[in-house]
């Protein structure tokens, strides 16, 4: 089985929520992700999403954008952040946050099998419509690696549904409209949103884009299967601190919000 379905069935029997935290690979360099991604899964984090750095935004907000440059700045590859990853032992899924630029680039098939033997258990490629995913999706069913769909709130409800039955692993369900970042709150239709989509789909619903604080985790843990947090952790990664120092602290902010979805 795959280790997201695997997760998200053991998680439903235990009734508890998945924190999904989001680092980008190669920020500030691929030691600190490693000791990154070690630190939130001992946390108890999972899936951990892996934003692959791209030089021209998608849904990115400045503080993951920044992040980005930081990375390719550096000179960061594809090839890195597979050879670097692929020595973990991790107990939670890795999941990348990819363009399909960089997807096509490599060859689609290519890419999934490199990303699988780098110990990734899924992709979300957001600039992918789900209209010209065929081929992705036939070769990530191929290889069991999940393909993770995102609806937004200005999607119609059509498209939505189809979204829902195309995705694999989770549905990514984007909170805001707009690019992610953190913000005060959380926007009231939200809820609708999610109560129409679990008549759509048996997939776990996972919220992204915007959540940062653990009220916001509390106002949904009630309707989700997951949150999802980036630019909250990301933002941390713009400081001048030791990594032991650094990593514990970001480590400290997940465990925080964590235990405020499961709490």
């Amino acid at each position: 089985m795959n280790a997201i379905d695997e997760l998200f069935r053991r998680l439903r029997s235990q009734k508890r929520k998945a924190f999904i935290p989001f680092i980008t690979a190669g920020d500030a360099d691929l030691e600190t992700t490693v000791a990154l991604i070690e630190e939130l899964a001992r946390r108890g984090a999972g899936p951990i999403e892996i934003g692959f750095p791209y030089s021209d935004p998608i849904a990115d907000g400045s503080v993951i954008q920044a992040s980005y440059t930081r990375a390719l700045n550096n000179g960061l590859k594809i090839d890195d952040i597979f050879r670097s990853l692929g020595k973990l032992d991790c107990a939670a899924p890795l999941v990348g946050m990819v363009s399909y630029s960089l997807v096509h680039h490599r060859g689609a098939e290519t890419f999934v099998n490199e990303a699988r033997a780098a110990g990734f258990s899924g992709a979300i490629v957001p600039d992918l419509p789900v209209e010209e995913a065929d081929e992705l999706t036939r070769l990530a069913a191929a290889h069991d690696f999940k393909l993770i769909h995102l609806v937004t709130p200005t999607t119609p409800r059509e498209r939505a549904a189809r979204i829902a039955k195309a995705s694999t692993g989770f549905l990514y369900v984007v909170s805001v409209t707009g690019i992610t970042g953190e913000r005060s709150q959380i926007p009231a239709g939200l809820i609708d949103q999610l109560r129409w989509l679990r008549t759509q789909t048996d997939l776990p619903l996972c919220v992204g884009f915007g959540i940062s604080k653990p009220e916001h985790v509390r106002m949904l843990r009630d309707h989700v299967d997951g949150v999802i947090v980036g630019s909250a952790l990301v933002r941390r990664l713009e400081q001048t601190k030791p990594l032991t120092a650094l990593v514990k602290e970001i480590g400290e902010l997940v465990q925080n919000l964590a235990e405020a979805l499961n709490g």
